[in-house]
């Protein structure tokens, strides 16, 4: 060893230096543990941040002596159980809406692509609870990898991009209904995909998962719009031959579908939609509802959890602002606002409307934009922050708010 070599090796012992590569087999595994973690990556930071806001409603439901499973599957989490169990003829009779009524028809202001999902799930010898918690699960990591493919694909995007909207997507206020027993996370799996198919103008994908998506939230009336706005610019330019016909025409199927469905049943044309207004008061009134609430608490606060929706409402729509200003992809940003206008346009529970817009998750890919060209530590410690706000507003609202869900 020249003299050379062996100062460099005394260093190298005293400051730790890891040993040099040997070989190629040194070389390979280095290789495979990047593409791994490179892998994970989507998935390790979606239930990382999940995990905790179930950890701190773990926590906050124990002090008021509620069972985490039963905080899991609050209000509709119920209907959707007994469904799974038993269909839509099998829900206990016990069962009511919101003033107290029930008949045959109720149960159908549910959709159906959730609860079935967990009903298959169960028939593999799980009880229907953990069935429904493994599905949300399995449907937000799914998300996660769209989410993550989208950042890449967007104006502006990267890989990085991709991972910083997964984090602020999944600690976002009220993103523990991921979590629960609720449609959230099925719904925005299927939705994000679509939406990732059509970037990628592969539009039989996107429309088999647009239509999938109609069966599982009337959102997906959102989704079908910003489909359908892309299948329509590309049929005008000509591009990708019958395929963009074909998806287009596949888009809207589970919605009408399962909105066909509901009219036969209850001999309405509207019949989903008078399920909703007879049984949850819940319908479309361009606002006004939501515009006199507005009034309301700036006048007369009553809350935090009213304090912090009314900054996420305002928040929505400086977001939707944004992504119009950044020129963010239109089916993208058609897709968002949608959400918004079905969700702000609603004179549902008012408690329920940030829930609402975490579908809404396209209007984040702006602030993931400018949030991934800071400095790494300024990245961590602003999703970081976001994320534990996130958790303990989902937590506080499920278990000290009897309605925000």
């Amino acid at each position: 060893m020249s003299a050379t070599e062996l100062s460099e090796s005394v260093r190298d012992e005293a400051v730790g230096t890891p040993p040099r590569l040997s070989g190629p087999e040194d070389a390979d595994r280095v290789g495979k543990l990047h593409r791994a973690v490179h892998l994970l990556l989507p998935a390790v930071i979606y239930l990382g941040i999940q995990q905790f806001a179930v950890l701190v409603l773990s926590w906050l439901a124990g002090n008021k002596g509620v069972e985490l499973r039963d905080a899991l599957k609050s209000w509709d989490g119920w209907w959707f159980l007994a469904i799974a169990d038993g269909g839509y003829g099998g829900v206990p009779t016990m069962m009511v809406d919101s003033f107290g009524h029930r008949d045959e028809t109720t149960p159908l202001a549910f959709f159906p692509g959730y609860p079935k999902l967990v009903g298959l799930v169960s028939s593999i010898g799980v009880d229907t609870l953990t069935a429904g918690l493994v599905v949300s699960a399995a449907s937000g990591v799914a998300c996660a990898y769209a989410l993550a493919r989208m950042g890449e694909l967007v104006r502006g995007g990267s890989r990085r991009v991709g991972l910083v909207l997964v984090a602020l997507f999944a600690g976002s206020p009220m993103a523990i209904s991921l979590s629960m027993v609720y449609s959230e996370a099925l719904f925005c799996a299927f939705a994000a995909w679509a939406l990732v198919f059509t970037l990628q103008r592969q539009w039989i994908h996107a429309g088999v998962l647009c239509a999938c998506a109609g069966l599982v939230r009337t959102t997906g009336a959102a989704l079908v719009a910003g489909i359908g706005l892309a299948v329509l610019v590309a049929v005008v330019a000509r591009k990708d031959s019958w395929r963009p016909w074909l998806g287009g025409l596949i888009a809207p199927l589970g919605l009408f579908g399962y909105l066909g469905y509901v009219a036969v049943r209850t001999g309405e044309l509207n019949g989903w939609f008078a399920l909703q207004e007879r049984g949850w008061d819940s319908g479309f009134d361009w606002g006004v509802a939501t515009a006199n609430w507005v009034v309301d608490r700036l006048s007369d606060g009553r809350s935090i959890l009213d304090f912090v929706e009314l900054l996420v409402l305002a928040a929505s729509l400086v977001l939707a602002a944004v992504a119009f200003r950044r020129r963010l992809e239109l089916p993208l940003v058609v897709y968002g606002v949608l959400v918004l206008i079905m969700t702000f346009g609603s004179n549902g529970t008012m408690a329920s409307k940030i829930r609402l817009m975490v579908p809404a998750f396209t209007l984040l890919i702006p602030v993931a934009i400018g949030l991934a060209k800071r400095r790494t530590s300024t990245v961590l410690l602003t999703l970081t922050g976001f994320a534990l706000v996130g958790s303990w507003f989902g937590a506080y609202a499920l278990t000290l708010w009897g309605y925000a869900i």
